[in-house]
């Protein structure tokens, strides 16, 4: 199902503005105005990623408390237990806490809860656990914890101190913690300047307040500032696979993480880097992180193991990271085969559903189905369909159901869990990604009224979603030097995508060939006015025999990559979307848009 692609406005006088005064290519000035960018000032703060726009931890809410109480507890010698989540997030704050408190001479542990058998979040029975094997512990929750207001309620009754830490969405009630941390806690104080930091963010302001307070008061000992500059590795790849926004000071950590990644990774970081296949390269990519590293984190959380995975980037010894970064690569191949069946099945079952086709959002359950790997598989049917979608693993020994979610075309996930909530059992998450309970009785009713709900508060159909076009271009216009420049806008992820052009009346040089394990990926050589390029489409191999069948030139929409292998790079596209043809007359519209540029 192809999409509607929105090409941004061209304003000649702001590209050859902004590309006389900052001295970049007018391609790249280009994509600069499309984004909001018209005047010079604005585009070179854009360009500077600086470490010292991050915004300081005391104005974080809650953060001032927290690191007094964590300072006390550490010079009391009381035993810090952190509280993570199993996915990329929760374990990178986990591990990058747990290094700082560790650092700083804390007597301190971590507790990751189990995917399958506890679910998300603090739970009644890990509370009591905790208080019982010691009641004067301080309890510290990172990337969870803002909806656990029956789980804070208990730990007040046992007398364990508890501090939250989170950056999920806030519910009618807050728990009763000790302290709150969040960016965007509601209350007295001033509104944080970004409310979109992911867990890992949190606890990086977190551990910098901490620091601070260890070192002179307002600085951290080069120590400890050595520290920082590490972890903002950690949060860099927590950030990324949490998927908020690459804005304001989320784009700064990346940007800064991914160099300090090469530069200071620990003996668990430098081993998933290469058994990822990415610590020879020259620098690193937020896409590196995304489709390489986050994935063989997320795989021990997704299959029940997230401990390994918090060891892996807390071991001192090498040897240790070696086994267990080959382990963690194992379990992501594992989860890999899995995926593509519950892809398969899940493909199926819209088929076999005929009235689905209507729906405006879906509701898929399986008997099959693994908890811990439905919530990738839902991004990918999401996008596939082109709707919000929630896919249910049934446990039909023990009647239970989990659910994941992922949203589609900006709709809010949250928000349309909470107006069918007295059909869940437990929910949470965000606008983009949520999960569920669900008893096996209720699904049908649930689905009926979010399919309800997401037609009457979603206004994007089915194959109408819009494709926001950076420039519309020539393929001459893509060159080595072009697409370097390119990557002066980056990182790149939400919010924050890698540009995204189109070129008209292009041809096939040969037929799309399928390709990959499973053939799920396609690859393609295409020609336009004698410039030749080859494009790669992830997980869309079904295009290969509608391409094949179309007699004549067509349009692509893609982004420029450069593609390194044995010393040469070359440039290369992923192919997003493409449409069929007619065969243009006289000066084609891409080559009135390319003059424009230049």
């Amino acid at each position: 199902m192809h999409r509607i692609w929105r090409v941004a406005p061209h304003d000649r006088g702001y590209v050859k503005n902004l590309s006389a005064t900052l001295k970049i290519t007018p391609l790249v000035a280009q994509v600069l105005v499309a984004r909001g960018h018209h005047l010079p000032e604005s585009a070179e703060a854009y360009l500077a990623k600086k470490l010292t726009t991050l915004h300081d931890p005391e104005t974080l809410p809650g953060v001032s408390q927290a690191a007094d109480r964590i300072v006390a507890a550490i010079q009391s010698g009381r035993r810090i237990t952190i509280y993570g989540d199993y996915d990329v997030d929760g374990v990178t704050s986990t591990s990058l806490l747990w290094h700082c408190l560790q650092l700083n001479g804390a007597k301190v542990d971590y507790y990751i809860p189990s995917r399958l058998e506890e679910g998300y979040g603090l739970n009644c029975e890990a509370i009591r656990q905790l208080s019982a094997e010691d009641p004067s512990r301080l309890l510290v929750t990172v990337d969870c914890g803002i909806s656990s207001t029956a789980e804070a309620e208990l730990a007040r009754e046992l007398g364990l101190e508890l501090i939250i830490t989170d950056h999920h969405t806030i519910g009618a009630k807050l728990p009763c913690a000790d302290i709150l941390v969040h960016p965007r806690l509601p209350g007295d104080h001033p509104p944080y300047a970004f409310g979109e930091l992911c867990g890992v963010g949190v606890a990086f302001k977190l551990a910098w307040a901490i620091c601070a307070r260890l070192g002179d008061g307002k600085k951290a000992t080069p120590r400890m500032r050595e520290f920082l500059l590490s972890a903002v590795g950690l949060a860099a790849i927590g950030t990324i696979a949490d998927v908020v926004p690459l804005v304001d000071e989320n784009r700064v950590i990346v940007h800064f993480g991914l160099a300090s990644l090469l530069e200071r990774s620990n003996p668990g970081l430098k081993e998933l880097l290469r058994i990822a296949r990415v610590s020879d390269k020259d620098s690193l990519q937020a896409e590196d992180i995304a489709f390489a590293v986050g994935p063989r984190i997320n795989a021990a959380g997704r299959l029940g193991q997230a401990r390994l995975a918090v060891e892996l980037l807390t071991t001192p010894d090498k040897e240790r990271a070696v086994a267990l970064a080959a382990y963690l690569d194992g379990l992501n191949k594992d989860r890999q085969a899995v995926e593509r069946k519950i892809l398969k099945q899940a493909k199926q079952l819209v088929e076999e559903n005929a009235e689905w086709a209507e729906h405006r959002a879906l509701v898929l359950a399986h008997a099959e189905w693994h908890p811990g790997v439905i919530g990738i598989v839902a991004t990918r049917v999401a996008e596939h369909f082109q709707r919000p979608t929630i896919m249910i693993a049934l446990d039909k020994a023990n009647g239970a159901a989990q659910g994941s979610g992922r949203s589609f075309a900006g709709f809010n996930l949250h928000a349309g869990l909470t107006a069918c909530q007295t059909l869940l059992e437990t929910y949470g998450g965000h606008q983009a990604a949520a999960g569920l309970k669900i008893r096996p009785t209720e699904i049908e009713a649930f689905r009926v009224a979010f399919v309800e709900f997401v037609a009457a508060n979603h206004t994007v159909m089915p194959g109408s979603a819009e494709l926001a076009i950076d420039a519309e271009v020539l393929l001459s216009d893509i060159t080595l030097r072009s697409v370097l420049d390119i990557q002066k806008l980056g990182p790149f992820g939400a919010a924050n995508p890698r540009p995204i052009f189109v070129a008209s009346n292009v041809e096939l040089v040969s037929p799309p060939k399928k390709m990959g394990e499973g053939e799920r990926h396609l690859s393609i050589f295409v020609r336009q006015f004698g410039q030749r390029m080859r494009g790669v489409a992830f997980g869309k191999a079904d295009w290969a025999d509608e391409m094949a069948s179309h007699d004549g030139p067509i349009a692509i929409c893609f982004q420029p990559v450069i593609n390194r292998f044995q010393g040469r790079e070359s440039v290369e596209f992923h192919l997003i979307d493409w449409h069929p043809e007619e065969p243009l007359s006289g000066t084609p519209s891409s080559q009135l848009a390319s003059s424009a540029l230049q």
